[in-house]
């Protein structure tokens, strides 16, 4: 666009020296005052060119300082959002610790229970082995001697049992509650007999 206009501008000086050719200082004058505009064009082109340069530098620092600040608001929303899994996974964590607390005491009680469900497996096992068939034999015999055979299955202050003697069986019902233990024992010594 410069361009087409120093060319109008050179035609128009050209044209302007063939009519001024009788004059040689105007010329000289004119001539001058061109090379004086073409100098001063040729400056501020450079100037411009330049500024045209420090413009696109300054927009390619700008470009690449804005592509690192996106980086770091990037780099900046990740580390948030890793922080919101780790608070996540802390308090998943700690969840978990406290099951694992609580598990872990269960499992203490249990075990303390089965120590204790063994000692009384034991014990029971003791019981069977030597207290039970005693107190069977005892059992036995007193239904031998005496011929009663008791009901196990009554109220706690009754005592129920069947007399078997020789001739004829006798149902037993005796309330502690009214009785005295003498009374008791006077009544069931009275069903064996002294026969042997």
């Amino acid at each position: 666009m410069l361009t087409d206009k120093f060319q109008d501008l050179q035609e128009s000086l050209d044209t302007l020296l063939d009519l001024t050719s009788s004059q040689p200082e105007t010329l000289i004058r004119v001539r001058n005052e061109q090379q004086a505009f073409f100098d001063r064009d040729m400056v501020t082109r450079g100037t411009v060119t330049q500024i045209f340069k420090d413009v696109v530098q300054q927009e390619e620092s700008l470009v690449h300082r804005l592509t690192d600040i996106k980086e770091k608001l990037l780099q900046e929303k990740e580390l948030e959002s890793l922080e919101d899994q780790l608070r996540q996974f802390t308090a998943k964590n700690q969840l978990l610790d406290s099951d694992l607390q609580f598990l872990q005491s269960e499992l203490e009680r249990l075990r303390s229970s089965e120590n204790e469900l063994t000692a009384l497996q034991n014990e029971v096992d003791e019981d069977t082995t030597e207290i039970i068939p005693s107190a069977i034999y005892v059992v036995r015999l007193n239904h031998l001697i005496t011929r009663i055979k008791w009901e196990y299955d009554t109220e706690p202050h009754i005592l129920k049992a069947v007399h078997y003697g020789p001739d004829v069986a006798t149902p037993i019902s005796i309330d502690t509650k009214v009785k005295s233990q003498r009374e008791i024992a006077d009544q069931l010594w009275n069903f064996v007999s002294d026969e042997w």
